[in-house]
């Protein structure tokens, strides 16, 4: 994967903090990001790792973004996350907060929102693609107002009206059945639950599917999970 200059040069001032009890997913994940220009430091105990993160000051806060495993041994996530917002180290009501990305190999939409609603920038599904971990270091890094990898002259980030604009202008066009299984994909149900409750087949639940990440431009159902919270359709 290549990198242009400017992306090359922002990376460098920024480093990534990898909890994660699997050691080769540590090592290739260390090896990628590495190669992308950035300082990491990776960990297999939480608590050395909670203990690294409480050393941060405000002023490297926007330089670091913490890449977290779901399920853990010793603590899971979620548990490490609620150390770090007890510490002050991120949460909704912290700024600077150090953003966080899940990675999970056992994602669910439950697990996304509870995530999220911790204040994390988005939720990853291992085994996830090198362009997918790109996009959520770009946000990641954009949460602490840095606007990182945007080109001098180049389109500005949206801002929340814009992207909530965008949302109802993509949402309208869903036609009233993608809009069922919309919702319905957002209570964590799988095609044939899916099917059951609307009485079609599990075969139509996914043709419906794919038409939702299609008009909705999403990539993965995380992102349908995100764009629902930002407008307020989970609560």
């Amino acid at each position: 994967m290549t990198k242009d200059n400017d992306q090359a040069i922002f990376a460098a001032d920024c480093t990534i903090y990898l909890l994660d009890d699997n050691d080769d997913f540590r090592a290739t994940a260390k090896w990628w990001l590495g190669g992308a220009g950035y300082e990491v430091f990776d960990f297999s105990d939480p608590h050395q790792a909670i203990d690294a993160l409480k050393a941060l000051t405000p002023t490297s806060i926007p330089y670091a973004c913490l890449l977290l495993d779901v399920r853990m041994p010793v603590m899971t996530g979620m548990q490490v996350h609620d150390e770090l917002i007890r510490a002050g180290i991120t949460g909704p009501q912290v700024s600077p907060a150090l953003p966080i990305i899940y990675m999970t190999g056992h994602g669910d939409v439950p697990l996304a929102v509870q995530a999220m609603e911790k204040g994390a920038i988005t939720f990853l599904e291992k085994p996830f693609q090198d362009h997918m971990l790109e996009s959520a270091l770009k946000r990641a890094f954009d949460a602490t107002q840095r606007m990182p990898f945007l080109p001098p002259g180049g389109p500005a980030w949206p801002s929340i009206d814009s992207s909530s604009i965008l949302f109802q202008r993509r949402f309208s066009a869903l036609t009233p059945r993608e809009v069922e299984v919309y919702r319905q994909l957002l209570t964590g149900r799988t095609s044939k639950m899916i099917a059951r409750e609307l009485g079609v087949t599990p075969k139509n639940v996914d043709y419906f599917r794919s038409q939702v990440m299609k008009k909705m431009q999403a990539e993965t159902l995380v992102d349908l999970v995100r764009m629902a919270l930002n407008e307020r359709l989970i609560e």
